[in-house]
């Protein structure tokens, strides 16, 4: 199922019933899962790792060499998980010396023109529209959508569930279950579309929306908020799992509506 005008080194590692269109290159260093379909015009180098049923459509480059000054040839890898799908010109890059590798998780679907830089994290079922950008070491959680032209700064980090609007430049690190916008980036509420749509019940979605009025609409001072959050809120796995996020955030968490401008 392979074509003949492709180029597969003969080492690479590919399961039997995968498809392989025209004028593709595979290098040595890869590993490609069963079922997985790879389109025409694609590029696979070395370090990469591809899981079962995977789409991989033209123009894409998977595991490419870090754009990254210190890189000094190290073997590193990017693996992307079980079916997920990506689309036309998205590059991939491998990682460097700092996490050894770069992680795309299952059922993602990355657009077109997109980039994911050398030692990101993304988690499983995450969305990324067109022309979204992740500069290096980046954490995404599960089930993040970003939507189209977001950049996201170096060393941020991403929590399970936010959603990130259009052309939203992302220098702060984005709690879970919010949505951000604005210039400079700001709180805009709670994901609740997404939150209903994965099966969070009322009650939940209730303790997410208060537990964020509290950090970031009543209360200027963050450190107060999260006191009083772990003070009067009862002790859940959703508070916990925001408090935690918030309280380790190395850049600063982003601020809220009225809260005054992020810093770069």
């Amino acid at each position: 199922m392979i074509q003949p005008l492709s180029y597969i080194h003969p080492e690479a590692q590919i399961a039997q019933n995968v498809v392989i269109e025209p004028f593709t290159t595979i290098h040595k260093d890869v590993v490609i899962g069963e079922g997985t379909w790879i389109g025409s015009n694609v590029t696979i180098m070395d370090g990469a790792r591809i899981g079962k049923n995977c789409r991989i459509f033209p123009g894409a480059i998977i595991s490419g060499e870090p754009q990254d000054l210190k890189f000094e040839g190290e073997i590193t890898t990017a693996e992307i998980g079980d079916n997920t799908t990506i689309r036309e010109c998205v590059t991939i890059n491998r990682g460097t010396k700092d996490r050894y590798r770069t992680v795309v998780g299952k059922n993602c679907l990355i657009q077109a023109y997109s980039h994911i830089a050398h030692d990101c994290f993304v988690g499983d079922n995450c969305i990324f529209s067109n022309s979204s950008t992740l500069a290096g070491h980046i954490t995404v959680g599960d089930y993040v959508v970003l939507a189209g032209m977001v950049a996201v700064h170096q060393f941020c980090k991403i929590g399970s569930h936010a959603f990130v609007t259009g052309g939203t430049l992302v220098r702060k690190d984005v709690p879970p279950y919010i949505k951000a916008a604005r210039e400079p980036i700001t709180y805009a509420g709670i994901n609740s579309v997404g939150l209903r749509r994965r099966g969070y019940t009322n009650e939940q979605i209730n303790e997410i929306q208060n537990i964020y009025r509290v950090l970031f609409v009543k209360h200027s001072n963050l450190s107060k908020a999260l006191d009083i959050v772990e003070t009067e809120f009862e002790a859940t796995e959703l508070r916990d799992e925001i408090l935690g996020f918030v309280r380790s955030s190395n850049r600063g968490v982003v601020k809220g509506f009225g809260q005054g401008k992020a810093s770069l």
